[in-house]
């Protein structure tokens, strides 16, 4: 984890990186970090692999990193801040489809139609890794376990509707939502009880249907009950197992 650098001279907030890699392993949050040695890639195959990432960025808040009908040519790993995927209509109506932190893919989704179904954009300072698809594709075929993370990370997004069940309960979603994000950021490594959100109100709210003034509601009676602090976007879980209760039907991804 390190500072991001601007040109008005350092940040003082702490962004989300790893740059641990090395020559015989990738970095802590890399998406590909568990097909390393550890899962018996060989130094030649982690090597070839290692000759397809390509480091891009940063990308400051608002930026695309592609968008909807750009020609798929790659998939991205974040590696450092947070990107929203989304839809814009022709009305410039908005459907935030996603929230992505270091470590997971952005961009499987167009592998079947070749093309960028949607926008990938920079919530806060971005960087990314970038996988040449068509490489990445061949690598996979000579490398199982690459494959095999492959599907796993297409998989893994199967879940994500349940969060936006127009059946469950504005507390139900919200709460499945926080604890989604809590096991994320645990995930990196990071405290679990205590998150800063990159995306605000109105994309949490938009991601998971409801108004914004519902998800203010929410949260403020999650305070009111002990079960949050928060703090603009600063939000501490204080009682997880209340949290848990309260998004029982909802499982966290």
């Amino acid at each position: 984890m390190g500072y991001h650098e601007s040109s008005h001279g350092r940040l003082p907030r702490m962004i989300p990186v790893a740059d641990d890699g090395t020559e015989s392993r990738f970095c802590s949050t890399c998406a590909f970090g568990s097909v390393c040695v550890g899962r018996g890639v060989d130094k030649v195959g982690l090597a070839e692999l290692h000759c397809l990432v390509e480091h891009v960025g940063p990308y400051r808040a608002g930026d695309s990193i592609f968008r909807t009908g750009d020609r798929f040519g790659a998939i991205y790993a974040v590696r450092s801040g947070s990107v929203k995927t989304r839809l814009v209509d022709r009305d410039g109506r908005e459907q935030v489809l996603g929230f992505q932190l270091p470590g997971e893919l952005i961009g499987l989704i167009a592998i079947h139609t070749e093309i960028y179904p949607c926008d990938a954009v920079a919530l806060d300072t971005v960087e990314v890794c970038r996988f040449s698809f068509p490489a990445l594709a061949t690598l996979a075929t000579r490398i199982p376990q690459i494959q095999q993370e492959l599907f796993r990370r297409l998989s893994k997004g199967i879940g994500d509707a349940s969060l936006r069940n127009q059946e469950s309960s504005a507390d139900e979603r919200l709460a499945a939502f926080l604890l989604d994000l809590s096991a994320r950021h645990a995930a990196l490594g990071f405290a679990a009880s205590s998150m800063r959100l990159a995306m605000t109100r109105s994309d949490v709210a938009n991601y998971l249907g409801l108004a914004s003034e519902t998800v203010s509601r929410v949260l403020r009676r999650f305070q009111d009950g002990a079960l949050l602090e928060v703090d603009g976007r600063e939000v501490t879980i204080l009682d997880v197992g209340a949290l848990r209760v309260v998004a029982r039907n909802l499982p966290e991804r």
